[in-house]
């Protein structure tokens, strides 16, 4: 091949992003097709390792664009529009397809035997137990702080009580948990 030659000569890439293209032209969208298909699927390969299933995906990349074809501004180059979607359509299938592959896993394991209830658990759990000991205020404080992880003034606010009260009912219910747990 000459240097004339050569420099006449440019990429395909290129070539699709100088040519121009009218937003809702069916011809302009079929050409735009016809120029890009090849890429398109050459970058789906990439991403999702499978010739068929990046065939899927550029049918499903091309089905978006035809949709949003009219909206289409060309203040940026359409082939990059047009690989932003296959590669959200490629991510997307990549998630399905884990997400599929997680659920053979489980139907092939099947269920676990059921286990006991968690509230009866919960019933007859030692700290439970000496939760139910305690006065029903300082039993609210506990749980708030202790479970939820409010702060004082946050519990003060909810139970409608000065923070001092929150204090002094917090140390009240840990001095009785540490009586009747023994600790």
């Amino acid at each position: 091949m000459q240097s004339s030659e050569l420099e006449g000569a440019e990429p395909a890439a290129r070539q699709a992003e100088t040519e121009r293209y009218e937003p809702g032209s069916d011809a302009d969208f079929e050409r735009l097709y016809r120029n890009t298909y090849r890429r398109i699927v050459g970058t789906l390969i990439t991403i999702v390792r499978d010739v068929s299933t990046a065939e899927d995906c550029a049918q499903e990349t091309y089905e978006r664009a035809y949709r949003g074809w009219a909206k289409w501004r060309p203040d940026a180059p359409v082939e990059a529009w047009l690989h932003r979607i296959a590669i959200n359509v490629a991510i997307s299938d990549r998630r399905y397809q884990r997400l599929r592959q997680a659920g053979e896993v489980i139907r092939r394991l099947g269920r676990p035997a059921p286990g006991a209830d968690p509230a009866v658990v919960a019933e007859r759990s030692v700290m439970v137990q000496a939760l139910k000991k305690l006065p029903p205020k300082q039993a609210a404080a506990l749980v708030l702080r202790h479970y939820h992880g409010y702060t004082n003034r946050e519990i003060a606010a909810a139970l409608d009580v000065p923070e001092q009260t929150v204090a002094s009912r917090l140390a009240a219910a840990r001095k009785h948990l540490q009586v009747v747990l023994g600790s």
